[in-house]
């Protein structure tokens, strides 16, 4: 096949997150498998407008800003000379309506959609912007092939009026190299909590300081860290002082891989206090590592997490259930044992291999459909 896919960023960009891993990882493995992949997406600062990565043959016109004002008139040349068979078109931000102008086989990726979540991160006017964009995909895309991530995100959009049989979920696989277990690495000696990503307000991470508080009256040697960047990072930073606890959470930004891989393998619980999700590739990256996850039970991260199997799951916003949870990791330490196994069972189901023959099994069936 020669494969076009659509997304507003690519891995090198800056601002890429599991949405953009989930993509490329499934991407690469199709070139393996023997089909020509080209990726058009957003440029960023000291970028490179065409490039090929791992034999993705890699677009990039615009910026964060305008992508999805300057990519159709992209698109349709871009598609006028190349003739591709099939397009990937991700959805993880605002949509970009490409069947009003393209006439291609196109399957839908949604790793999750915004709604109303959108007006816990941005204001009121952006806000609007972008749940008025959202509103008329079931009918632009009418008729075309969906393949999400989560259960949730199929009931998501079947809900919204995508009949059931056009919708496949493939869950997202996992670096077995990079997030291996490794008995040899002792996890800290002071309770560690740790959270791991994009430092965003949907992303609840206050919750998470403000729950900390309560566990540190309890456990006074607790530390917290929480590891990466985001335009919310001054706010946390805020909040942690305001709280005194600015001895007590490390605030290390971004870290190399080999960095992050260790964090997770040494802290004694992982924490994703999301608002919403697709899925929580996180989640899996941690149970992978061998350390036990708490997460809000909302659509996305209560299909990455067996609650109180490999960690878990507490009602979002509610600051005691979270503190709860986490001591209750912190101080039994045979309980603790118990999911760490579970959850490493359950991280050795997701593999990005088996994602990918399942994605080009759907893709085939998208072209002769």
């Amino acid at each position: 096949m020669k494969i076009l896919a659509l997304n507003w960023n690519d891995l090198k960009n800056p601002y890429a997150g599991g949405a953009e891993v989930h993509l490329e990882e499934l991407l690469r493995r199709l070139v393996e498998y023997g089909h020509e992949v080209t990726l058009f997406c957003s440029g960023f600062k000291g970028c490179r407008t065409e490039e090929s990565v791992e034999g993705v043959k890699i677009i990039r016109r615009g910026n964060r800003y305008n992508f999805n004002l300057v990519a159709p008139f992209h698109l349709r040349r871009i598609v006028r000379r190349q003739k591709f068979d099939i397009l990937v078109e991700d959805i993880n931000k605002i949509p970009f309506y490409t069947p009003l102008y393209l006439n291609l086989k196109t399957l839908v990726v949604i790793p999750h959609l915004f709604a109303t979540t959108v007006f816990q991160e941005i204001n009121f006017i952006l806000g609007t912007y972008i749940y008025l964009a959202e509103k008329p995909l079931i009918y632009v895309y009418r008729g075309k092939k969906y393949n999400v991530i989560s259960e949730s995100t199929a009931d998501d959009i079947a809900v919204r009026g995508v009949p059931r049989e056009d919708i496949s979920v493939i869950h997202c696989g996992i670096d077995r190299v990079r997030y291996s277990f490794d008995p040899q690495v002792k996890k800290y000696e002071k309770p560690t909590i740790l959270y791991l990503g994009r430092i965003k307000k949907y992303k609840s991470i206050q919750h998470l300081i403000s729950a900390f508080k309560k566990v540190k009256s309890v456990l006074p040697d607790a530390r917290l860290m929480i590891v990466g960047t985001g335009d919310y990072l001054p706010s946390l930073k805020k909040l942690a002082g305001t709280l005194g606890l600015e001895a007590d959470i490390e605030f290390p930004g971004f870290v190399s891989t080999e960095n992050k891989v260790e964090r997770m393998r040494r802290a004694h619980v992982a924490v994703l206090p999301s608002l919403k999700e697709g899925w929580g590739l996180t989640n899996i990256e941690a149970n992978s590592v061998g350390t036990v996850v708490v997460a809000s039970d909302v659509p996305g991260l209560k299909d990455s997490v067996r609650d109180g199997q490999t960690g878990f799951l507490y009602e979002y916003g509610n600051i005691d259930r979270l503190a709860d949870k986490i001591l209750l990791l912190l101080q039994d330490d045979n309980l603790r044992s118990s999911l760490e196994k579970q959850a490493l069972e359950w991280a050795e189901t997701f593999n990005w291999d088996h994602a990918a023959k399942k994605f080009e099994v759907v893709l085939e069936e998208v072209l002769k459909s």
